[in-house]
């Protein structure tokens, strides 16, 4: 029960709808008990001893208790719901908020399907046990409780001797919960591997069928899908084979009652209707039990899920503020990097080695390299989506870890590669980092960033319903959006990486216009494979394997024959050149 202790702070506040189920569940299972006593009633007086007279108060009352029955099973069952729904409604809530708070090094191997499985299967399953499970539990203890204290009101020989291979039935179930908990285990692991499969599908479909690759991905569902499947067989074949081992124990205890009640009835020390009574309240007891497997079952289930819940909620969020955390609305923007090295992975090569610089206040670093080269890594430090492992990283003076989370990214408008827009209008996902903006701000960051042309062409102009992930816009025009964005926030600092890769080059050169006036008075990096886009930053930075190889503004570099820098330009000018002359 350690994973439900574990997770009492969900459940535990609604306690009083589960001990208000609970109660009503007590007066269902004693109306219950009370079915065999009216029946034993009826045979041995109304029946056999004649008194027929007291039939119609036994009919009147079976009515009224079936009646009352009827009313505490629904307040047994609606409080029950209520106690799971309000529970796992808080529980969904914290995973939800620690799935905001948890650090990029997190995501960087999380499945998104696997994820969406512990937020929708693992909740459900572990809330069906709240809301059922445990008023199972219950409800045998309390059934096999009173009926086996009535049978021992009737005869307790007969009860000892009848209940005598319970012991069985309970060791039977008990080896069958040890077996069954680890397959549920793999089951959800499963699932979730499945659900991602169908997710990464969906998100990259463009993909596959641009490759032709469908009979590929159908083959790989395939194989997901099979183990999923496997995985099911092996429960239930776990299942199949205990389930007959518990009903022959119970069809054991039925011939042991009915022979040696028989005989006792024969004998004179006990009546036929004690004896119908005593085979209707052991299966009171049989029933619960063999139906222990299944509360087993869902147990198990809930289990498995709750672990899985557990290992998210568990994840440690070791970017996160200090207690003396700084709060301020406006920082200057000097950034500056002493001896910064940055590692992602203890098994992988160092990102950055040993990183110096300095930003002042409104310049412009460009940084430039190849892929893996460390220039994405530099900016997301600043945005402290990670943290260094040596050195030190300062802004307007301060180790970033002296302010909060909060007011460092509020400062910081970050233009990523690939641009994300929500499934929202145009006008919200401009002001998703800023949602007080006017219209008219909003429109004038859409104008610098170029978006305000072809966003007036849509039918519905600012309120245009973009798809999932802005399907329905180019690349280009994503990324403008996504600009605009950034500008509305009025950062201190502005990070663009490859912000203009999806654009042409009228198109960029239009932005890189509107950028211009933007970044006066804010310190900028941008990351650029294009030299064009970084032609009028302050200081260039050359990367290679993490490793800063040369700085200089463009007129500098671009006068060291030998430098990686002159290198890139003059591919990039001769690539030019060549289709030039081919347009020629």
């Amino acid at each position: 029960m350690n994973t439900f202790k574990r997770l009492k702070e969900f459940y535990w506040p609604y306690k009083k709808y589960f001990f208000g189920s609970i109660l009503f569940l007590l007066l269902v299972t004693a109306i219950t008990v009370i079915y065999p006593i009216i029946l034993q009633i009826t045979i041995d007086y109304a029946v056999i001893d004649g008194q027929h007279h007291i039939i119609p108060y036994i009919a009147f009352g079976f009515i009224a208790l079936m009646i009352i029955k009827g009313f505490a099973t629904y307040s047994h069952q609606f409080l029950g719901d209520l106690f799971g729904v309000r529970a796992v409604y808080e529980l969904r809530n914290a995973l939800y908020k620690k799935l905001q708070y948890l650090p990029f090094r997190y995501y960087d191997n999380a499945k998104t399907g696997d994820l969406m499985s512990r937020l929708t299967a693992d909740v459900e399953g572990f809330r069906f046990f709240l809301s059922f499970g445990f008023a199972q539990l219950f409800n045998l203890i309390l059934l096999v409780g009173f009926s086996f204290g009535i049978m021992m009101f009737y005869s307790v020989p007969l009860a000892l001797v009848t209940l005598a291979s319970m012991p069985f039935l309970i060791i039977t179930v008990y080896r069958f919960d040890k077996k069954v908990h680890p397959a549920f285990t793999q089951i959800r692991k499963s699932f979730g591997r499945l659900t991602t499969k169908v997710q990464e599908n969906i998100s990259g479909m463009n993909t596959v069928k641009s490759l032709s690759r469908e009979d590929f991905e159908i083959d790989k569902f395939v194989d997901k899908n099979k183990d999923y499947k496997d995985r099911f067989i092996h429960t239930s074949n776990i299942w199949a084979r205990y389930f007959p081992i518990m009903e022959l124990i119970g069809q054991i205890c039925v011939v042991v009652l009915l022979g040696y009640g028989g005989w006792l009835v024969i004998q004179g020390a006990l009546q036929p209707g004690q004896l119908v009574a005593f085979f209707s309240l052991v299966w009171y007891i049989i029933g619960p039990l063999m139906n222990l497997g299944f509360i087993i079952n869902t147990f198990s289930q809930s289990k498995a899920s709750g672990e899985r819940l557990l290992e998210l909620l568990d994840e440690k969020e070791d970017i996160k503020d200090r207690k003396d955390a700084l709060s301020i609305p406006r920082i200057q923007g000097h950034v500056t990097f002493k001896n910064v090295t940055h590692q992602y992975d203890e098994e992988e090569e160092l990102a950055l080695n040993n990183i110096s610089f300095d930003a002042p206040p409104g310049k412009i670093i460009g940084l430039i390299g190849a892929t893996g080269s460390g220039k994405t890594s530099i900016t997301q430090l600043i945005s402290r989506f990670y943290e260094p492992n040596a050195g030190q990283i300062l802004i307007d003076g301060q180790d970033i870890k002296q302010y909060s989370l909060i007011s460092l990214r509020q400062n910081i408008g970050v233009v990523l590669q690939e641009s994300f827009l929500f499934s929202s209008s145009i006008r919200d996902n401009i002001a998703y980092g800023n949602p007080n903006a006017s219209l008219e701000d909003i429109i004038e960051a859409a104008k610098r960033a170029q978006a305000h042309e072809f966003i007036m062409e849509l039918d519905e102009g600012y309120d245009t319903i973009l798809g999932e992930r802005g399907m329905g816009l180019s690349g280009g025009q994503k990324q403008r959006i996504a600009i605009a964005r950034s500008i509305l926030i009025n950062p201190s600092i502005l990070i663009l990486d490859d912000a203009t890769s999806a654009v042409d080059m009228k198109t960029e050169g239009k932005i890189q216009a509107a950028f211009r006036e933007v970044m006066k008075g804010r310190t900028t990096f941008i990351i650029a494979h294009r030299i064009s886009s970084l032609k009028h930053a302050d200081e260039i930075i050359v990367l290679d394997k993490g490793e800063i190889t040369e700085r200089g503004t463009h007129e500098q570099l671009i006068n060291n024959d030998n430098g990686a820098y002159r290198r890139i330009y003059d591919i990039q000018f001769q690539d030019q050149y060549v289709v030039a002359g081919v347009s020629q």
